[in-house]
């Protein structure tokens, strides 16, 4: 089994560094087309004296583009399943990751032209080439989405490497959505023949789209060429995800359903009012060329709002994190209402609008990945592939209904082909009005009532539901074929020798102060005063449980003993914090090999007990259970316990 262990400083740095412009690129592709290509197709792919011709175009192209994706919801589950069966030498991901970049760069920058004036020659012809270069551009799309941030876990097993990654990789997306609108005016303008009251014409959109395209392809190669895949036993992964798979989850997860729900109505609503605010500095203010400003300043407040989100939510709790979010967001959308073409309330509204985004979009992504355990204790089964992948299903979702809205303010609000801000009536910035702030307030108040009313899982909840799960973790283990656990236990052939897992002073497990422990609910062990914060595996076997908390961990050595490893008491409430994890569930461990590893001072600081509690949790399957040791000073290492293999019943003697 490969490790990265031997990966030097040197290509772990260029592996962030290719991975981050990967995501720079690809989200720079995301944002031009679900913000700024609708901007294109509304107010300059046709012509201003076609008149009525134009608003049934733009309603066709809008409505073709609303239903594609609806469409390609259901092809994702497919997507998914080629890049797992996909098998070559540069991996699953790379090959999609480069031919979604090279096939979807193409088509973006033809759909960001009127194919040789086909769409007033030929309309319908137009519409139907549109369709399928729309439809072929969007499946090669998620094959990149889907094959870059499935990645992460491909990129390296070590958390610790994984956090890195990620949090390179956010801050590139964060960049590459928001530069798209600093740079997308000067362009346009900049490559155009004729500036159009700063709107510019095709010519400028087109060199628009294609640059966006060749850099979302550069980053594609970038990802292909600066990082490798980490080629394991441990990512043979079978596991099929159906769309009636995702609905199943939801409809018996009801944490997970409302949630959804709240982030599905949300989502949509934001959406709608970050599409047309390009129309309101181009069509109200009269200064497209301000919306650069805007954009710039998003893109900083963007990366502050995720480091403030941990503070934040550390002091004042996830949902109230929420709540002050979204009554920010309201503020926002009623001064954004009133500001006129006041270019510093604008900036201010649309700032105040922009801040709360990525701390809500945190606090749903916490919430989303909390009620997988959620669904475990509940149900006994653990739905985690299926209930992450609930997140940007909803996200294409709202992005459907966000086209389709555009495309419809703009027509009835006469923000289309050849029109200036001068040209738009005091009944068009109304009707223009109720659509960016009236529909996205509706959906964003009511996803905010159903939270506030259905979803409960907060961070003590999430504890009580991990403290829950520690007491059962063994109890739904898969087992080879018809075997149960005693029967794998019985196969042991010899005594098993079981080492020291950290390095302290040697205790009983009865004088701990944590009564599921000390009682022997748990299990039969010992527990050790850790005088450093390195936690290693005692046997060879196989991580069958990991936390989210990553404060425990459980095992099953390569005869059947199960084990659990508890660091502190009460450390579940530090919600991770101090803890980091080098192994992923799933994987096969060596005696020796690290599991975990914990900053003392973080749990003395936040006023817990540091004792690490070790239990056999089948301790009743096992004949004997000899100390070796059973007090005093131990290595990691040492040698603690003699697990001899059960008595062989008369039957199974009468059967040998």
């Amino acid at each position: 089994m490969a490790s990265n262990t031997n990966i030097t400083t040197g290509r772990r740095i260029t592996s962030r560094l290719s991975y981050s412009f990967g995501a720079f690129g690809h989200d720079m592709f995301y944002a031009t087309l679900s913000t700024y290509f609708i901007m294109f197709v509304t107010s300059h792919l046709f012509d201003k004296s076609a008149g009525g011709q134009n608003d049934r175009m733009i309603f066709w192209i809008t409505t073709i583009i609303s239903l594609l994706r609806f469409v390609e919801l259901a092809i994702d589950p497919f997507i998914g399943n080629t890049i797992d069966n996909t098998e070559t030498k540069w991996g699953h991901f790379k090959p999609w990751i480069l031919a979604g970049g090279t096939v979807g760069s193409i088509t973006l920058a033809i759909l960001f032209t009127n194919m040789g004036g086909l769409n007033q020659s030929n309309p319908l012809l137009y519409l139907l080439i549109f369709g399928v270069l729309y439809i072929t551009m969007d499946i090669f799309y998620s094959f990149k989405d889907v094959g870059f941030w499935s990645m992460i876990p491909a990129i390296s097993f070590d958390s610790a490497e994984r956090e890195k990654t990620a949090t390179f990789a956010r801050v590139g997306s964060n960049i590459g959505a928001n530069i798209v609108g600093v740079i997308v005016m000067p362009l346009v303008v900049f490559f155009s023949i004729n500036a159009n009251h700063g709107q510019g014409d095709l010519r400028g959109w087109f060199m628009f789209g294609a640059i966006i395209g060749l850099i979302s392809w550069l980053s594609a190669v970038v990802v292909a060429m600066g990082t490798k895949e980490n080629d394991s036993l441990l990512r043979k992964n079978a596991e099929k995800t159906r769309m009636r798979d995702v609905f199943k989850v939801l409809a018996r997860n009801d944490q997970l359903m409302w949630l959804s729900l709240t982030y599905g109505l949300y989502t949509s609503g934001i959406a709608i009012t970050n599409s047309l605010e390009l129309y309101y500095f181009t069509y109200i203010m009269g200064k497209p060329g301000e919306f650069s400003v805007l954009a710039s300043l998003n893109m900083v407040i963007g990366i502050i709002s995720v480091l403030l989100f941990p503070p934040l939510a550390q002091k004042y709790s996830r949902r109230n994190v929420f709540f002050l979010s979204i009554s920010i967001m309201i503020v926002s959308i009623i001064l954004f209402t009133f500001a006129g073409t006041s270019l510093p309330l604008v900036l201010l509204a649309a700032i105040l609008f922009s801040i709360p985004q990525p701390l809500i979009f945190l606090v749903v992504l916490m919430i989303l990945s909390d009620s997988v355990e959620y669904g475990q204790l509940k149900f006994g089964h653990r739905d985690e592939s299926l209930t992450l992948a609930v997140r940007p299903l909803l996200d294409k979702l709202g992005g459907a209904l966000s086209n389709w809205v555009v495309g419809i303010a703009a027509v009835l609000a006469g923000m289309t082909a050849g029109a200036t801000a001068s040209d738009i009536t005091t009944h068009g910035q109304i009707i223009f009005k109720l659509f960016m702030f009236g529909i996205p307030a509706l959906l964003i108040l009511s996803g905010t009532f159903i939270f506030f009313k259905k979803v409960t899982l907060d961070e003590k909840e999430h504890a009580k539901i991990v403290d829950e799960l520690e007491k059962t973790w063994n109890e739904h283990l898969e087992t080879n074929g018809e075997e149960s656990m005693a029967d794998i236990v019985k196969e042991v052939a010899k005594d098993t020798t079981y080492k020291a897992p950290i390095s302290g002073t040697m205790i009983a497990l009865s004088d701990v102060s944590d009564q599921n422990f000390a009682s022997g609910n748990m299990g039969k062990g010992f527990a050790i005063k850790p005088s450093d914060g390195k936690v290693f595996a005692p046997f060879d076997g196989t991580v069958e449980a990991t936390f989210p908390t990553r404060h425990a961990i459980g095992l099953r050595s390569d005869n059947g003993i199960l084990t659990l490893i508890h660091i502190g008491i009460g450390t579940v409430e530090m919600r991770g914090t101090g803890f980091v994890q080098y192994v992923q569930k799933g994987q096969h461990v060596t005696e020796g090999q690290e599991l975990l590893e914990f900053w003392d001072p973080a749990i003395k600081k936040a006023g817990y007990d540091d004792t690490v509690m070790v239990v056999i949790n089948n301790w009743k399957d096992i004949k004997d259970f000899n100390y070796t040791v059973e007090s005093g000073d131990v290595n990691h290492g040492d040698d603690l316990l003699t697990l001899s293999k059960p008595e062989e019943s008369s039957d199974d003697s009468d059967q040998k």
